[in-house]
């Protein structure tokens, strides 16, 4: 009878322990994952018009100054609409603190992400706004931003007025091509988790602060796909 109390009292503790261990491994991740969480929130950058410019092209104080005057500080809420399909975009924004995107609608009424603006990038819908007609495509914040705007007309004067100008216009049309092939050629040639892990590269803490949805429809899969593969 000793013995028999005994096992059962052993089992007990074991049981007790394996609980124990569960728990502390349970809490151990969620405290990993707020750590994560808090590092990503302080991370998330800010890039003035001005840094990036000057990352870019050498301008002196002078020039500097004349060229931000051509652009306009804007303080946009979250999910404001900045042009509808159909519309003629009438602005390029620098984006200095918060997110966009630019999306498509398919004939049954789903939206489909064509990209994602964060901090330090320009965003508008491009051909829209550079040949200036109607746009194929929908941008929206994703968080309240900060952002530079600038229209063409005062575009087109600083380019004719600057050539460093056209230079920059240059470097960052080759680097939003470059971008687009490479998500092009993803999509096409890499698995799920493979591009998953590339759009990480270019947005690593895109999953804290953009929808899951906009993110599945962005890499060109399901939802389940993407919470699958995130696992």
């Amino acid at each position: 009878m000793i013995f028999i109390n005994s096992c059962k009292l052993f089992e007990s503790i074991n049981r007790f322990i394996s609980k124990s261990i569960y728990l502390n491994q349970v809490l151990n991740e969620l405290y990993l994952k707020i750590i994560m969480l808090f590092q990503i929130t302080i991370s998330i950058s800010t890039m003035s018009l001005a840094d990036f410019l000057l990352s870019l092209i050498p301008l002196d104080t002078e020039e500097l100054e004349d060229i931000l005057s051509h652009f306009e500080k804007e303080d946009i809420p979250k999910n404001t609409m900045l042009i509808a399909e159909g519309e003629i975009s009438k602005k390029l924004y620098f984006t200095e603190s918060g997110m966009g995107r630019s999306y498509y609608l398919k004939k049954d009424g789903k939206e489909i992400t064509q990209w994602f603006f964060g901090s330090g990038k320009f965003m508008s819908s491009v051909d829209s706004f550079f040949q200036q007609s109607p746009s194929f495509y929908y941008l929206e914040t994703l968080e309240d931003s900060v952002v530079f705007s600038i229209t063409k007309e005062k575009l087109d004067q600083l380019f004719s007025n600057y050539q460093k100008m056209e230079q920059l216009g240059r470097l960052v049309s080759i680097e939003m091509l470059t971008k687009v092939v490479n998500k092009l050629n993803a999509i096409q040639f890499q698995t799920a988790k493979e591009r998953y892990e590339y759009m990480l590269e270019e947005f690593p803490d895109i999953s804290y602060r953009v929808a899951l949805g906009h993110i599945a429809s962005y890499l060109g899969m399901t939802q389940e796909t993407l919470s699958r593969i995130r696992r």
